[in-house]
């Protein structure tokens, strides 16, 4: 059983060699029918050290040395075949991983401190992105907060522990207030123009309609199709009303809340995602945004490029050559030493 299983892992790269073992049982019966019909007398060579040896043993080791014979061009025959170790797989499959750059563009206008999230929208929403980059392992992902105007937080790198950190000092109220979805939007398009990755994607975050800056996002949307960028929308905010800041009190500086309509365009978001071949989202509370960013990361797999190539296996060839190497040697051993001569 062990000899069968050691002869399965052999396998040989030129098979065809192996037609000239033919020669060896040819070379039997030729010798088989040349000793049944010999008759003459075989005498013991000369050297003293082998006197007395009988008949008997001089056939022997005739036999001994036809034998070593083809057993010695046996081993070299299939040398020349080039025996090889068999493995399960002949070949290999090398991954290369082929990252995806990511802006995260996100509003930070006074209504993002609505509660109809918890805490509010804003703190919500940079929770889950920290999540979201967090499972990003092959990607540059960067940040960009828009208000009335929009700046980079963060631009693409691949350190998540950084970003992270930067997600999580970014503060509502830095610059001028408003919504400027459209500076929001090419603000990122800026930070991707210039990317060689085979993907670039932006998720645009936001909770209301565009009030300020100086490019309309449905223009902006035109240069992101121009740098073949994909962008996902998602329209932040709970359906009817919502606690939302409306007024700062001038004694204590805190925000004053009241209930008022929550009012997303959710035309331009959507018209945004379609026409750069994204998707829109709508998020109405803590769970719904987990679950789209959820979805974004499976949409946005790190695409994988496989090289296969073969395995070279190991050669056994020089174990055989030298097998039958000595079985030749062992032949020229017994014909020079014990072989009779003929008289």
């Amino acid at each position: 059983m062990k000899m069968n299983n050691l002869l399965s892992k052999y396998q040989f790269n030129d098979p065809w060699a192996l037609w000239m073992l033919m020669i060896i049982p040819i070379s039997f019966i030729a010798y088989y029918f040349f000793y049944s019909k010999k008759n003459e007398t075989l005498k013991i060579s000369s050297l003293t050290f082998f006197d007395g040896i009988s008949d008997n043993w001089s056939f022997i080791f005739q036999h001994f040395s036809f034998a070593a014979k083809l057993i010695g061009i046996s081993l070299i025959i299939i040398a020349m075949a080039r025996p090889q170790i068999a493995m399960e797989s002949h070949s290999e499959t090398e991954l290369f991983k082929e990252g995806i750059d990511i802006i995260i563009s996100m509003d930070a206008s006074g209504s993002m401190l609505a509660k109809d999230f918890s805490p509010n929208r804003f703190e919500a929403s940079k929770d889950l992105a920290k999540e979201f980059v967090k499972d990003r392992k092959n990607d540059r992902v960067g940040l960009v907060i828009f208000e009335g105007e929009a700046y980079t937080q963060c631009p693409l790198t691949s350190d998540r522990e950084i970003l992270v950190e930067l997600i999580e000092s970014a503060e509502q109220g830095i610059v001028e207030q408003g919504t400027a979805i459209g500076m929001g939007l090419a603000t990122a398009i800026n930070r991707l123009r210039e990317s060689e990755a085979p993907s670039k994607v932006i998720i645009l975050l936001t909770d209301g309609v565009n009030t300020h800056g100086k490019i309309h996002p449905l223009n902006a949307t035109e240069i992101a199709k121009e740098f073949n960028i994909r962008v996902y929308t998602i329209g932040v905010g709970t359906n009817g009303k919502a606690k939302t800041p409306v007024a700062i009190d001038p004694f204590t500086g805190k925000y004053i809340y009241d209930f008022v309509d929550v009012e997303i365009d959710e035309s331009t978001l959507k018209s945004i995602a379609l026409q750069t071949g994204g998707k829109y989202f709508r998020a109405t509370d803590n769970n719904k945004l987990k679950e789209v960013y959820k979805e974004i990361n499976e949409l946005e797999k790190a695409k994988i490029k496989t090289i296969e190539y073969d395995i070279d296996l190991p050669e056994k060839a020089h174990i055989f050559i030298l097998l039958g190497l000595g079985f030749l040697l062992f032949e020229f051993f017994i014909s020079k030493y014990f072989m009779p001569s003929i008289s």
